[in-house]
């Protein structure tokens, strides 16, 4: 049997590797035992399965095979930040980020190979989609990011947020898939308040996260609450106006009562006046949220810089003397890769001079 056809054992669900270890002439418990293996010790190799009988390891090894998500390449900030490619089964790469902080330990990652949004002002916007990572690849890197986190300051993981190369909203099915797995019992059983998945801003699909009744943290890449100049950085905002979203946000809200997070980069002569402080502050008014506004690590594909220090100070007074609850989050890795899609373009590029 050639690897081509085996099948990603990560693939199937509890109840359909059951059937196919009924097929195999094994018991249900068998079944069981091994899908605790895959999800709740994740275990990459079918030999590590200890409590498996020498012969039905070898079956699965004929049958199915683990696409294990390994790190290419770390890079270690004075910060204590750690940035790592990832490289996937089909040798593509990804990136996902240890963050830690006094308060948590946090990691970013990724839910696609490359975007499709083309943000102006994102190294990951000047990638093109290569395809969507599947459920077991985004649970991985929360996995392997995990590992670091004890490993480098023996301290497990406490958040994790969808903040790395991709558009979570554009890979619904396969995100809302790997927080079940990270969330279950039978899985790594994080709480879902522990995770906040970020969006561009698709419409539709934060209604259907809505609908979906999702027990997780949004947050909306805001950085404009201007139509015009969100259309200059943002092309997505061409099909998702600013009222789009709003009713959208509105509509999730009612269906979940959970509050949302608006990411707002102050950018130098951009959207760093009054003008853009009193358009934020109206646009906050329409759902229970707070405003995190984050510090930008310049990219080489754009011209873009931060604000200066006394404009982001002003800009987050003013959203305060409006009551709303605004946090400044320092740039984190500033002597590495740390702008999302830096270490994966680098990476992408050495490997293809080879």
């Amino acid at each position: 049997m050639t690897i081509k056809s085996k099948i990603d054992i990560r693939s199937l669900s509890a109840e359909a590797l059951t059937d196919h270890f009924t097929q195999f002439g094994e018991k249900g418990y068998r079944a069981k035992q091994v899908y605790e293996w895959l999800w709740q010790k994740s275990c990459v190799s079918f030999d590590e399965m200890s409590n498996i009988s020498k012969e039905l390891r070898k079956k699965l090894n004929d049958s199915f095979v683990i696409n294990a998500v390994k790190i290419n390449n770390s890079q270690f900030s004075s910060d204590k930040t750690i940035k790592n490619s990832f490289v996937l089964h089909d040798d593509h790469l990804i990136e996902g980020v240890l963050i830690p902080t006094p308060e948590r330990m946090t990691a970013c990652v990724s839910s696609q190979v490359g975007c499709s949004l083309t943000c102006k002002f994102c190294a990951t916007g000047y990638m093109e989609r290569k395809r969507n990572l599947n459920p077991d690849e985004i649970y991985d890197q929360v996995v392997l990011i995990d590992k670091q986190a004890k490993e480098n300051y023996g301290i497990p993981l406490s958040n994790i947020v969808y903040m790395g190369m991709g558009e979570p909203l554009l890979n619904y099915a396969n995100v809302l898939k790997s927080v079940e797995r990270i969330t279950a019992e039978d899985g790594l059983n994080m709480s879902p308040k522990r995770i906040t998945v970020s969006t561009a801003g698709i419409a539709k699909m934060i209604k259907k996260l809505g609908d979906d009744k999702v027990k997780f943290n949004l947050a909306l890449s805001l950085h404009a609450a201007n139509d015009e100049k969100r259309n200059t950085i943002m092309p997505i905002n061409e099909q998702n106006s600013l009222k789009a979203l709003a009713e959208a946000l509105k509509y999730y809200f009612a269906k979940t009562k959970n509050p949302v997070t608006y990411e707002y980069i102050v950018f130098n002569n951009f959207n760093d006046e009054l003008q853009d402080a009193m358009e934020l502050a109206k646009f906050c008014k329409h759902v229970p949220c707070k405003v995190n506004i984050i510090e930008y690590n310049p990219i080489s594909f754009a011209s873009f810089l931060n604000a200066g220090e006394d404009k982001i100070e002003a800009f987050a007074e003013y959203l305060r003397s409006q009551g709303v609850i605004t946090n400044i989050r320092r740039s984190r890795g500033k002597d590495i890769d740390a702008a999302c899609g830096q270490l994966a373009i680098k990476e992408e590029a050495k490997s293809e001079s080879i």
